[in-house]
């Protein structure tokens, strides 16, 4: 019996009690049938989780571009592997083949071989989301150089903290970027970073804009000429299974970020694994994950998951709301895409806009459609549910981290019965247990705790890079021998789990545990509100108290603010009780997002105190200005 592909939910229960149970043979049964060693494992799995320590597949040999790419050319050479679509619609898009890619990463691994990049060595990409992304991507994991793709949209501070903490020798970048009707000059940010990174060697540079930018004689080289020198023909370096692939940076709640190290052969099997069977990914699929490959969601299922199992691919270069905000959907049209997943930020936005955008298209090609990045609000669900997938596609609220890999807790597509907010089931290999304060497994359901992983699985990450005790005590301590993911969740009463939110993002207000998601979920349900922010400040009799801060839909600007502080307390108290209420609402024109889109709460709680003080490492904010605004506005 295969146990790649769960076809129904009964086999879901089979799969995954044979993964607690036999862990390894699970794991090497699904290793072994679906990808190309050089050499096989003497062990499947050997951990300390109380030194953070833990190494999958130990001894084998393997590339993982072998897997995303050679093993594919002899019965689909000629498939799409990459549909490019650019940032201007009236620019015609790419259709890579697979025998097209192989031919691209092979000259571009000689190219980063001829420039002195060998195995280990470090390299920072910095490039808009264009096939060059992937290919550069690819083209290190190809030779065995560490990868560190940085997202295109920080600052140059932010590049050089990151090109510094792991020591890069060799930045690639691009002249510059399009992102809806603006030009960002990457090479200028990347010129800035480098006053401060001794250790950069080399900078190769991608035409895009055919903008000019300064070339700095001996260090810089436009990439083009090198391709077009190299030879096509690349052996891909064998790399051992616990050989770092990658380094992707992950803010840290102390504002250093931290450099989150994924190793070759568990990710690569978790991926593909995670990717086929939550997506119910088939032979003629078009997937598209618009995330940025500068995330973890681009690495893994952009790049690395839909490629690993032979499939097509979709990249975006644009932003949803460019030239309008049917841009997602006409995407969707046009290449009849078969499943799309994006961020709840992405659908909120296109929720508030008119329905026209929308259903001037069929979107009958879609079969599932998937959100990511944190948990999504109900109305949202019900939005993306009736409009996008039309009722028929089933909607996969994917919980994960940068730290996992992959998708660890989600509806499996055609077998996992949805519901709105919950990420409902762990993934085969997935042992979450939930945690009270004394440190104790809370048993039974409809139980609410701390959420942590018992047991390794092979796509998490072993390490920050340089600094393992930080690993160890940010995600290993706090719960001895788990993992301890930094999010609370709820187990309702089939054992299905929502995610509530950030641990440190439950406030306890008159001795009650109150996550802020389901909070900001009822405020983001009144018609006014367009989305909200909880945090909690200190209160002489509750304790804590909440602070909300609250953007209002263009519907909302011009009512009487008062009533609107009244409607929305009401509805906190009609959906989660009056101990909910809000001592003070805020309202503001926007709050303090990375460029992910997550909002930056340590910062609106330091607000909240009138701790002005430090807030840490805003060099990833997408919006710094409004903090001044929200400290001006400050009830």
């Amino acid at each position: 019996m295969s146990y790649y592909k769960i076809e129904n939910l009964e086999q879901y229960f089979k799969h995954y009690n044979k993964s607690v149970r036999e862990p390894r043979k699970f794991w090497g049964k699904i290793a072994e049938e679906n990808f190309t060693w050089y050499q096989q494992w003497d062990k499947v799995v050997d951990f300390n989780m109380a030194e953070a320590e833990v190494k999958w597949f130990t001894e084998a040999k393997v590339n993982i571009t072998k897997n995303c790419i050679d093993r594919h050319l002899n019965k689909r050479g000629d498939k799409t592997a990459i549909i490019f679509e650019p940032n201007d619609p009236s620019e015609k898009a790419l259709h890579i083949s697979y025998n097209e890619l192989h031919q691209q990463v092979c000259k571009m691994a000689n190219v980063l071989r001829e420039q002195g990049i060998k195995k280990g060595d470090r390299v920072c990409i910095y490039l808009p989301m264009i096939p060059e992304l992937a290919i550069t991507t690819l083209a290190c994991a190809r030779i065995g150089a560490i990868h560190s793709v940085v997202f295109a949209g920080f600052s140059s501070s932010a590049v050089a903290t990151r090109i510094n903490d792991s020591d890069c020798k060799l930045v690639i970048t691009s002249d510059g970027g399009y992102r809806g009707n603006k030009t960002i000059d990457l090479k200028g940010i990347i010129d800035e970073a480098l006053t401060h990174c001794p250790g950069v060697e080399k900078v190769l540079v991608v035409k895009r804009t055919n903008t000019t930018v300064n070339m700095k004689m001996g260090r810089d080289q436009w990439l083009q000429p090198l391709l077009h020198e190299a030879s096509d023909n690349n052996i891909a370096e064998i790399m051992d299974a616990e050989d770092p692939l990658f380094i992707l940076y992950t803010s840290g709640s102390t504002g250093k970020p931290k450099g989150m190290v994924h190793t070759t052969a568990g990710y690569m099997v978790y991926t593909a694994y995670t990717f086929k069977n939550v997506f119910n990914h088939e032979e003629n699929d078009i997937f598209w994950c618009t995330a940025d490959i500068g995330w973890i969601t681009g690495h893994s299922y952009t790049l690395y998951g839909p490629l690993l199992n032979g499939g097509t691919t979709v990249i975006f270069e644009g932003v949803p709301s460019y030239p309008d905000f049917s841009r997602f959907w006409e995407i969707i049209e046009k290449h009849k895409v078969t499943q799309f997943y994006t961020a709840p930020t992405a659908i909120r936005a296109l929720a508030k806009e008119s329905l026209d955008y929308v259903q001037k298209y069929p979107l009958k090609s879609l079969k599932v459609i998937g959100s990511v990045g944190e948990p999504i609000n109900e109305e949202a669900w019900h939005w993306y549910n009736d409009h996008v997938g039309d009722k028929r596609c089933p909607v996969v609220d994917t919980w994960w981290q940068t730290e996992t890999g992959g998708i660890m807790i989600s509806p499996i597509a055609f077998v996992t019965p949805t519901k709105p907010t919950y990420a409902t089931l762990p993934l085969p290999g997935i042992q979450p247990v939930l945690m009270d304060e004394k440190r104790n497994e809370i048993e039974g359901n409809q139980v609410v705790g701390s959420l942590c992983i018992k047991f390794p699985w092979p796509g998490i990450a072993r390490t920050i890079w340089g600094d393992h005790q930080r690993y160890k005590d940010t995600y290993f301590s706090t719960f001895p021998g788990k993992y301890f993911t930094g999010d609370g969740a709820l187990r309702d009463e089939v054992g299905y789990y929502r995610i509530t939110g950030r641990v440190d993002d439950v406030v306890i207000v008159s001795g009650h545990n109150l996550g802020t998601a389901p909070i900001e979920d009822a405020i983001n349900e009144h018609p006014a509100v367009a989305e909200s922010a909880i945090v909690g400040f200190e209160h002489d009799i509750k304790g804590n108290a909440l602070y909300g801060f609250v953007t209002l839909k263009e519907t909302g600007e011009t009512r009487n603010k008062e009533n609107l502080i009244k409607e929305i307390n009401q509805h906190i108290a009609d959906h989660i009780g009056p101990i909910a209420k809000l001592d003070k609402i805020q309202f503001v024109s926007g709050l303090p997002k990375t460029r992910s889109g997550k909002i930056m709460r340590r910062i609106l709680r330091k607000i909240a105190e009138g701790d002005y003080s430090n807030f840490g490492d805003t060099s990833t904010l997408l919006n710094p200005e409004v903090i001044d605004e929200i400290k001006e506005g400050k009830l």
